[in-house]
């Protein structure tokens, strides 16, 4: 009975999380919307199935554990270094705020501060998916404002990572007084910097070493379990070895494996497994929410939906204008963070292990984030219409940009937000680097255009990389590998592999990604030109169709044939075989 409960919680819990995940992403809202109302349809407090929490809680143990990953294989020092003047400043003064108001909020409701100070910590975290979504959607992600928001959300991150580390030792530790505490605090923090410097000494070298070899097996399947292992050995050692949380090791081991040539790989590959548990974390949070203690403790709710959508945003607003930031910047990172997601669950759930958090506190955080992620696009939409309103009050305009700087220009964004303003027809993308990536990359690079390659030989990745060529490691037939390749900013699509499986595939995300860059495409045979140009490619090359046209060219030069009948005939031939109908007629 055991094995068929762990089976129903499963499977009812993904299949309620798959019905309402698709319709609020139909509906225009964030999929993590969907599985908290798929947890609460699932959950005790509602008729029909119910899953078994505990198990459910089980199973997103392992969702927070390869979150916590992901987390690290996308943290990069770099960026947030290139916003530092407003990302660190900022997401300190955001959460201090928050979490001040949110602990005023919980003592208010009789709580005690304890509990408010985790309370607040909870509601001071935003959600990086719905983030990165709604700059997508606004086409803002690779703008100045889209660098700074996420360089604000990655400190914020950061931050919550410590916190995780702190909490048991400060609230789980058994020790009776302040100094005992402060031993055992000290002795854990030894712990940890003894973990990461093991972490980046040894599995600096180790880790990549190991993925290298499995990357030379051309096998995706232990190249997949090679990144799970690696993420859960360092996630278990972290807590069995050295007495931390098994998030801070995933976070270690997330940031070892993005330092090396495979992040791009591992991102794409095999942090898919990720999602999936992750959407379980968020069924198992959703379960614990009763509708009943709307009804009868509204006032969490509604307190905690001021704190986020106004308390939040209006500091995030005032430090960004208080650091010489436009008003049009500071409007949209303020509208963009009045959300919580993922990390406010993971505390909260830490909160609610330590007995810190009733479960009153967890019913109104899940509450306030189906409200706050549902209406934050919403929001973010308002934010022209607010500046243009702003504008016409000349006094409050200038009062509100009188310490605007260099931030005007884009000044903190980092290196990368420059080349977004790049003309597209000067970006290209390459997949592929044999014979004709290589001559198509160099006629580019002659032409001033950068090429970005894609390639699966690790070897050719680190020559590129050494001669100063932008090239990736991963596999093309997947989205996330064509997005953080440029894609979404380039002009010109190059698929120069002939024979390519799941050509069909790369270029459909190509075009799904940018529906304006210009593709051209390489295959082997004739009959594959109609699917490729139904995929959305616009000029299809077949290696066979080209032979025949180099042969009649030949035949003909060797027969005497003026230049002219040779232009002439190569167009008839040329024609004749790349036609559509052509083309169908040698399917």
């Amino acid at each position: 009975m055991h094995n068929l409960d762990l089976i129903l919680t499963l499977a009812g819990g993904l299949a309620a999380a798959l019905a309402f995940g698709y319709v609020t992403q139909r509906l225009g809202l964030s999929p993590i919307v969907g599985y908290l109302l798929a947890g609460i349809a699932v959950g005790p407090a509602t008729p029909g199935f119910v899953a078994d929490r505990a198990m459910a809680e089980q199973l997103a143990e392992l969702g927070i554990i390869l979150l916590m990953f992901g987390v690290g294989l996308q943290f990069h020092f770099k960026e947030l270094l290139a916003v530092r003047r407003i990302a660190i400043p900022g997401a300190v003064v955001q959460s201090l705020a928050a979490t001040a108001l949110g602990a005023i909020l919980i003592h208010w409701m009789g709580w005690g501060w304890t509990a408010g100070v985790v309370y607040g910590l909870a509601i001071s975290v935003a959600s990086t998916v719905v983030l990165v979504r709604v700059l997508s959607d606004s086409s803002d992600l690779h703008t100045s404002t889209g660098h700074i928001a996420v360089g604000w959300l990655v400190m914020e991150d950061l931050f919550t990572v410590v916190i995780l580390v702190l909490l048991p030792l400060i609230f789980g530790s058994q020790a009776s007084s302040p100094g005992g505490v402060a031993t055992e605090l000290l002795l854990a923090l030894v712990k940890i910097a003894v973990l990461v410097a093991f972490t980046f000494l040894v599995g600096g070298r180790v880790i990549p070493w190991l993925l290298a070899r499995v990357a030379e097996t051309r096998s995706r399947e232990l190249f997949t379990l090679t990144i799970l292992v690696v993420a859960l050995g360092i996630a278990v050692g972290s807590a069995q070895v050295f007495g931390v949380s098994m998030a801070l090791g995933a976070f270690l081991a997330g940031m070892v494996v993005g330092r090396s040539d495979f992040s791009l790989r591992a991102a794409s590959e095999a942090l898919p497994m990720r999602d999936a548990f992750a959407v379980l974390f968020f069924v198992s949070v959703g379960m614990l929410f009763d509708p009943a203690l709307l009804v009868t403790s509204p006032a969490i709710v509604v307190l905690t939906l001021v704190v986020v959508m106004i308390g939040k945003p209006l500091a995030a607003f005032g430090i960004s204008t208080a650091l010489g930031y436009p008003s049009r910047v500071a409007l949209a990172v303020a509208a963009v963070l009045g959300q919580i997601g993922e990390f406010s669950f993971i505390l909260a759930a830490l909160g609610r292990e330590l007995g810190i958090l009733p479960d009153a506190a967890t019913n109104g955080l899940v509450a306030a984030a189906i409200v706050s992620i549902s209406v934050n696009p919403l929001i973010y939409r308002t934010v022209g219409p607010l500046e243009q309103g702003l504008a016409r009050r000349p006094r409050l305009w200038r009062f509100l940009n009188a310490r605007s700087r260099g931030a005007s220009t884009g000044a903190g964004a980092p290196p990368e937000a420059a080349g977004a303003a790049v003309d597209p027809h000067y970006r290209a993308v390459i997949i592929g680097y044999g014979p004709v990536g290589r001559t198509v990359t160099r006629l580019l690079q002659e032409q001033g255009i950068a090429p970005a390659i894609v390639e699966m030989n690790l070897a050719t990745v680190q020559e590129l990389r050494a001669a100063g060529v932008k090239a990736f490691y991963g596999d093309a037939t997947l989205r996330t590998t064509l997005e953080l390749a440029g894609v979404g900013a380039a002009g010109t699509f190059v698929l120069s592999i002939s024979g390519f499986r799941g050509a069909e595939e790369v270029i459909r995300l190509a075009r799904e990604i940018n529906p304006k860059v210009h593709i051209l495409a390489r295959t082997r045979y004739l009959a594959d030109i109609p699917a490729l140009r139904r995929a959305g490619a616009d000029r299809v090359f077949s290696g066979e169709g080209e032979v025949a046209l180099a042969m009649t060219e030949s035949v003909l030069a060797d027969l005497g044939a003026t230049p002219d009948q040779i232009d002439r005939e190569r167009a008839l031939v040329h024609d004749d075989l790349f036609s559509e109908d052509a083309a169908q007629a040698h399917i």
